[in-house]
């Protein structure tokens, strides 16, 4: 069955001021210009219902390298969609009802950025084999093909092919990885092989630059725990570099998630939860070394309500 809704939404995140942005960069020891208004609501209301201004619009991105800021989304067992919003503080804030039902169906959502400003414009779902993309403050949903079933592993990394929207990345059933190329519309690409053997990974993510090279990379765990780093290229015909370690234990956790920046310093990061329904941020340092600081738990409990994070 298709979904009996889109984003309905009726959320409206807390705006956020250049100067609150400019504060926790200064906590960070960083700097930047930020957008003065970077506001809105997300789901199909959008997230941020006034696109960034000034700067921003000149080619400045959201974060201070090449990675978005997001809510946290999740789809819990009875289709219901709820909102997590960075809290600039290193967290989230509390959940909010976005209004959106019917994702019962759903197989796999992921945030896009169309227009590379540093924020999602809407979602791409698989819902019944049919890949469809949804623009925020819309609750219109176009069907962009069929057959998306063979996939069982599908979300957007950000960036990969080199040019301005975001890319999807597809792992089928054989464990080919194929990379679709955003057209900055919803639409994609004929697929790309990027290459095959990616079925020894049980958790693939990755929302932005991690290493601190300007391109977006993505990370990988195996079955036995062990978390790899595959660096990006910005070449769509070859999209990542060999894969490094980054270390073990990482079994411990039932999902991981990179929605982007989460601690504003403009380095993805990576959310993880563990098998009681804690949440934690591993905060991105830049450093392919050692991409990840430790562990800070960000969620107590009732993170194992949602089927679905995004």
């Amino acid at each position: 069955m298709a979904k009996s809704s889109g984003l309905n939404t009726r959320r409206t995140v807390a705006r956020v001021t250049a100067a609150a942005l400019t504060a926790a960069l200064v906590a960070t020891g960083a700097s930047s210009a930020f957008a003065a208004d970077a506001s809105g609501s997300r789901s199909a209301s959008k997230a941020l219902d006034a696109k960034p201004s000034g700067a921003a619009k000149s080619g400045i991105r959201a974060g201070l390298g090449n990675t978005q800021i997001n809510p946290l989304f999740g789809v819990d067992s009875a289709g219901e969609l709820w909102e997590n919003d960075p809290n600039f503080e290193g967290g989230l804030d509390s959940r909010y009802d976005t209004g959106g039902s019917g994702w019962q169906y759903t197989s796999f959502m992921t945030q896009v950025d169309q227009d590379s400003d540093g924020f999602s414009d809407g979602i791409w779902d698989v819902t019944s084999g049919k890949l469809s993309y949804t623009e925020w403050n819309t609750s219109t949903n176009t069907v962009i093909g069929s057959g998306w079933n063979i996939y069982n592993r599908v979300f957007s990394a950000g960036n990969l092919g080199g040019a301005g929207a975001d890319d999807l990345l597809a792992r089928d059933g054989s464990g080919v990885l194929w990379l679709y190329l955003g057209y900055g519309n919803g639409k994609l690409t004929q697929r790309y092989k990027v290459g095959s053997g990616w079925n020894a990974y049980d958790e693939i993510t990755g929302k932005g630059d991690l290493t601190g090279d300007g391109k977006d990379d993505i990370v990988a765990r195996d079955s036995s725990g062990v978390l790899w780093l595959y660096k990006g290229t910005g070449d769509y015909k070859a999209p990542f570099a060999s894969r490094v370690k980054i270390g073990g234990g990482w079994n411990t956790y039932n999902k991981l998630i990179s929605v982007g920046d989460i601690d504003i310093d403009g380095i993805t990061d990576l959310v993880a939860r563990d098998k009681t329904g804690a949440l934690y941020l591993y905060k991105g340092t830049g450093n392919a070394a050692a991409p990840y600081a430790s562990r800070v738990k960000i969620g107590n409990g009732g993170w194992n309500t949602y089927r679905i994070l995004f």
